[in-house]
């Protein structure tokens, strides 16, 4: 029975082109057949949009990493402005560049009324080092999490928590 796959440290041929399509076509081939509309940004633009990742602008963290409000542009129209949440990939961080690429994989393309909509992704190498950023539309009413938990100001009923699972 074979349970895990060892290398033998030879690496395979792996193209050269985006990092999320080329894994979408290996990890992801039903949905390698979908479109996805993500844009994707530079790091020097989602350091504009969050003042150089100031602390000033961050709403969260968690075992991603930090996150922060911005506005961008409207890529249909910009004219109008979208308030977006950036996620950074920490670089001490519980996830890492694989849980990265299957967020921009799953939700690039899959859209729903009660999903938060992934708008783009950045992947590039700077300064600081690897870069990996997911820029969501900015949730204005807090998370799941928060009107969960017992801490919130006035938590969910059961009632209202069986209909949003």
């Amino acid at each position: 029975m074979k349970c895990f796959s060892f290398s033998n440290g030879e690496k395979k041929d792996e193209p050269k082109d985006n990092p999320v399509e080329s894994l979408r076509r290996t990890s992801f081939p039903s949905f390698s057949q979908r479109s996805s509309n993500l844009r994707v940004f530079t790091v020097s633009e989602l350091k504009s949009v969050t003042r150089n990742f100031s602390r000033s602008v961050m709403i969260g963290e968690g075992g991603f990493g930090c996150v922060y409000k911005g506005v961008i542009k409207s890529a249909e129209d910009p004219s109008t402005k979208i308030e977006v949440a950036v996620k950074q990939l920490g670089k001490r961080g519980m996830q890492g560049h694989k849980e990265w690429v299957t967020e921009v994989n799953v939700l690039g393309v899959v859209e729903h009324p009660n999903l938060v909509k992934l708008v783009g992704y950045c992947a590039e190498d700077d300064e600081r080092g690897i870069q990996r950023l997911l820029i969501y539309e900015y949730m204005p009413n807090r998370s799941v999490e928060h009107h969960l938990s017992t801490w919130a100001e006035t938590p969910l009923s059961w009632a209202m928590r069986l209909k949003v699972a």
